[in-house]
Parts: C-alpha cells; structure tokens; sequence
C-alpha cells in the first residue's frame, strides 16, 4: 500500500503502483471483492431522483428512486440484473417497465479524486457536480429536467464491515451563488484529503471533518461551526441479507437550510442524506 496515501486531486498526480479506473481492475486484491458503482443524483424543486449502476465482486444491480416534491409520490426499482440503468460523465438514462429517464449531464464544477486506505487494501472515488437538462416519463407523468446534481464513481476493495453517512445536495445562497456538496463520514474521511467538498459556483474547497445529527437531521461542521438543517420528504430504504452479503440502507431526500463553511448561507437546498451499513 503506498504511503502517501491519502490522495486527493484533479487525477494528473495519482499514486504509483494501484490500478484506478479507468483503467482495469482485478476482482479481488488479497480476499477483498471488488466494488463498484456509478451513482448519479439529480435535486430540483419539482423532482429529485437517483440512478445506479453497481457490481459487487462482478455480480450485477442497478436501482433508481424518484421523488415527485409537489404530491410526495416517491418511486423506484432495485434489482440484480444489468441494463436497467446507463450512466457516465455525459448522459444518464433508465428504461425500465413505467419509467424512462434520459438527461444529458454537463459538467457544473472541478471534479476531485481521492484514494484512500480502507482496511487492508484500498479505495478510489471521483465527484462531479453536473447540470441535467432532458426528460422523465414516470407511470405516464412526463417532467422537463433543469436541474443540479451530483455524479459518484467510486471503486475499491471495501473491508468486510463497512458503515458510512452521507450527503450530497445542491441548491442556491443567499448571493445568488450556485452551490454543490458532497460530505461523509466512514468513508474517504481523513483529516486532510478527504472527499469532503464544497462547490460554490462550481469551484471546489476540501471542508473539514462533520457529524451528522441522529436520525440524519442535519450536518455540522467542525471547522467553524456552520450547519445545515435537513427537512426529509420521502426515503428509501432497503434490507438485504445474502448470507455474505448484508445491507441495511437508508437515503432520504429532502431539503436544506443554514450554511456551509465560509460564511456560505444556503437559501435553497435540495438533496439526500445516506446511512449505509454493510457487510460485504
């Protein structure tokens, strides 16, 4: 494992001597399976959804979950097949039984890359806020897309136990400033190159260590004691327990106010909150 791990940048001066993507990677490093997903998140005021594509030791899943803000109608899928979800840096789409999801993604802000340690091996992960523009056809309900959003490609070799918190969400300030997040603990959470990041009119800052209030309430910031208070307006939730493989899973979605590090106060906000335990 190389020692000058953690790493976080724009990728031109990764670590020597670990496969990232996009490159190949091996399916296990020592006796840990590989993980990967490509997750993308989109939060406005009349729709928020999420997308993935995901494979666990090469096997495959794919979930999708909308939020319809106005009457509260939350939908979505999770299931062990490929097809139902295509996602990259450029275009998200899902063609499922009574949903098609076809957005065009453009980037809003500087990506970051951060490898860090993880139990015995190693993790990798790249964020980058994305503006969508396109359509969504859920149960026959048909949505223009305008909106901020968030793209997550991560990889690695996870530790048999892991548990993390997270948040991403976007929304306005009070100056009229755009606004992007992407905060955890448990994962990529060093004191200094973390993948903690704050985006103000798509520049990024690495913000420091936070807690996450009980019940996912809200989000405190050590550094300077700013704070975002989250209102959850429909969530989804999923149990599994493969023998192997156990998930215990949460991810609300809902709104934010207060601030960010900075003195950024957050007008509007949109976005999720995540818990996440699993044994894999």
């Amino acid at each position: 494992m190389p020692a000058n791990l953690p790493y976080r940048g724009d990728g031109s001066g990764r670590p020597a001597g670990l496969a990232l993507p996009p490159a190949r990677m091996p399916l296990l490093s020592g006796r840990r399976p590989l993980k990967r997903w490509t997750y993308c998140g989109v939060y406005g005021e009349e729709l928020m959804l999420c997308a993935a594509s995901v494979r666990i030791g090469g096997v495959p899943q794919a979930f999708w979950g909308l939020l319809e803000r106005a009457g509260g109608r939350l939908s979505g899928v999770t299931k062990f097949t490929r097809g139902l979800v295509a996602v990259d840096d450029r275009r998200l789409s899902v063609h499922g039984r009574g949903i098609e999801i076809d957005l065009a993604l453009t980037a809003s802000g500087e990506p970051i890359e951060v490898v860090s340690s993880h139990g015995a091996s190693y993790i990798w992960t790249r964020k980058q806020p994305v503006h969508a523009r396109g359509r969504v056809n859920v149960g026959g309900r048909v949505f223009d897309v305008d909106a901020a959003g968030l793209i997550d490609a991560s990889a690695g070799y996870h530790a048999r136990v892991t548990q993390w918190q997270w948040s991403a969400g976007g929304g306005v300030a009070s100056d009229g400033r755009a606004v992007c997040w992407n905060l955890v603990d448990g994962v990529h959470d060093s004191a200094v190159g973390s993948e903690r990041t704050v985006w103000v009119d798509g520049v990024a800052t690495e913000v420091g260590p936070v807690v996450f209030a009980p019940g996912l309430s809200g989000i405190g910031f050590a550094e300077d004691g700013a704070s975002l208070a989250f209102t959850k307006e429909a969530e989804r939730a999923r149990r599994d327990n493969a023998g192997l493989v156990m998930s215990d899973y949460a991810q609300p979605f809902g709104t934010f106010a207060g601030s960010l590090p900075g003195g950024v106060t957050v007008e509007r906000g949109f976005g999720v909150m995540e818990r996440h335990d699993v044994r894999w």
